[in-house]
């Protein structure tokens, strides 16, 4: 490898707000980051928690990596303590990874404020627990916590915590942004010191985000020369995260032409999603090169260069960070847009008809409607334009009541009246609400003869006020979104009444599962 990736989503980014692993996520993750091919991974703190401890027996038996060292975190020994008798230093020992990552203070106005000892006391820390835990044959890496504020402060005792670091026999230096609020350029003169006064075959950098720059700092920082980044996937971590490695991998990989990964790098935007699934946080839509939204594009201008040069409008070719280009179509789509898409999603148009959805997609979004967050429903606009009618249903009525029961519960009940297969059926569902009970009615009404509404499931419900000024008689915009388990698709409906808005949405959604299932 050109450059070693250490990643520390297990435990520096668990400490995300929001964010709760069990040992079955953290083994799930670890499985994932394997496949993918970071150079180490940081399992967790062994004896700060019992999840974590747990986590390191387990991983003895259950994970089988492959292309990644698991790593131990935690910190240097007590201020005055024994090395042999600290818990800390035991519970490192006990969680026999190959390598353990020691944290100490690198800042001497948290030697003196947080530790309450003095400097030499915190050097003597660093450089003991290195000593001990190298005598019981382990791998030692040494973060330098808050050390370009260190350096900022008192580089002498920085540098001099490094130096003991590295006569006690650790094997890399990671120079840690604890805070966050350094600049790449400040970042880089302190970098360029240390490999000054201890050379730089070991030294690695971990930023958060705080300013905004961590990966921004990580690219300087190899740049600079260093052998080791550190960050997590998506960028999760405390406060505003740490380095984002699903853009530093790409971005070291694809632009600065460095082997960092010994896996697939086509494979991160899928693991970075599934990821995303396990630690239950929406993966933000915009993140660069993983995101859905990464290589999208709505405006006229961009998909009619697009569909004549590809690289037009891409940085990158997406099938590269295993994603992919999207269309969607708005009030800014030219004709270039909607053939795209309709290529897309695999429909035959010509340009008469192209200019008949482009018409007909401005007068809808001048109503409310948003097609470019509802693709299903632009598939059925585009396919009810080329003369095509729903065959797998007719909506004769439907009608919805809630109760609120004297144990305060509140249920509701919906029954649908459709004509399927030429035949009339009624059928009734109840739910927690309106809705719920509006789609296990029609689910209901379609189950024997379209058996693979089964497969389909509601994943997201969204309501928007489009006339607030209207009070409880505006118009909403329903967004709904529905999947099974191949893929997933939004459709839309808006009305002044929101049962009927969500209707138009959920009958869509159903009606496009149905057509890909065939």
């Amino acid at each position: 490898m050109d450059l070693e990736i250490y990643d520390t989503t297990l435990r520096d980014g668990s400490q995300q707000e929001g964010i709760s692993l069990t040992v079955n996520d953290k083994l799930r993750v670890a499985g994932l980051l394997d496949q993918l091919g970071v150079t180490y991974i940081e399992g967790g703190w062994p004896g700060a928690n019992q999840k974590d401890t747990e986590f390191f027996a387990r991983a003895r038996a259950e994970l089988n990596l492959a292309n990644s060292t698991l790593t131990a975190f935690g910190s240097t020994r007590r201020p005055r303590g024994d090395v042999v008798s600290d818990p800390q230093l035991r519970a490192l020992l006990d969680a026999d990874t190959e390598v353990i990552c020691l944290v100490g203070k690198a800042w001497d106005y948290h030697v003196i404020e947080a530790l309450r000892t003095d400097l030499d006391e915190g050097i003597r820390m660093v450089a003991e627990s290195i000593e001990y835990l190298k005598g019981h044959d382990r791998r030692v890496f040494f973060d330098a916590e808050h050390f370009f504020d260190g350096y900022k402060a008192n580089p002498g005792y920085a540098l001099a915590v490094l130096q003991a670091a590295v006569d006690s026999g650790a094997e890399r230096l990671v120079l840690c942004d604890t805070n966050g609020g350094s600049l790449p350029g400040e970042t880089v003169g302190a970098i360029n010191a240390v490999k000054e006064k201890l050379g730089g075959d070991g030294v690695g950098v971990h930023y958060h985000d705080d300013v905004g720059t961590a990966v921004a700092s990580s690219l300087a920082a190899v740049e600079a020369g260093v052998v080791q980044v550190q960050g997590c996937i998506n960028g999760y971590g405390e406060r505003t995260g740490n380095a984002n490695l699903s853009t530093l991998i790409p971005d070291l990989q694809v632009k600065m032409g460095k082997r960092v990964i010994a896996g697939d790098l086509g494979l991160i935007t899928s693991i970075s999603h599934h990821i995303a699934e396990i630690v239950n946080v929406t993966l933000d839509p915009h993140r660069p090169y993983v995101g859905s939204s990464a290589f999208t594009h709505k405006a006229g201008l961009h998909t009619s260069a697009l569909a004549r040069r590809p690289d037009a409008y891409e940085h990158e070719d997406p099938t590269n960070v295993g994603n992919r280009t999207r269309m969607v179509v708005s009030e800014l789509a030219g004709k270039a847009s909607v053939l795209s898409k309709a290529d897309e999603l695999g429909l035959s148009i010509d340009e008469d008809l192209a200019g008949s959805v482009v018409e007909r997609v401005k007068e809808l979004e001048h109503q409310g409607y948003h097609f470019e967050a509802a693709d299903g429903s632009f598939e059925l606009l585009v396919r009810e334009l080329t003369g095509w009618v729903n065959p797998y249903f007719v909506l004769e009525s439907f009608r919805v009541q809630s109760e609120r029961r004297a144990d305060e519960s509140i249920v509701s009940e919906a029954t649908v009246k459709l004509e399927v297969a030429g035949e009339r059926r009624v059928s009734v569902g109840e739910g927690v609400g309106p809705v719920h009970a509006l789609d296990m009615a029609l689910r209901g009404a379609l189950r024997d003869d379209y058996p693979a509404v089964g497969d389909l499931r509601l994943t997201d419900y969204r309501v928007r006020v489009l006339d607030s000024k209207d009070g409880t008689s505006a118009r909403v915009r329903v967004l709904l979104e529905t999947a099974d388990h191949r893929s997933s698709w939004g459709t839309i409906g808006v009305h002044e009444n929101v049962i009927e808005a969500s209707w138009e949405a959920l009958a869509d959604g159903i009606v496009v599962g149905l057509l890909r299932n065939e």
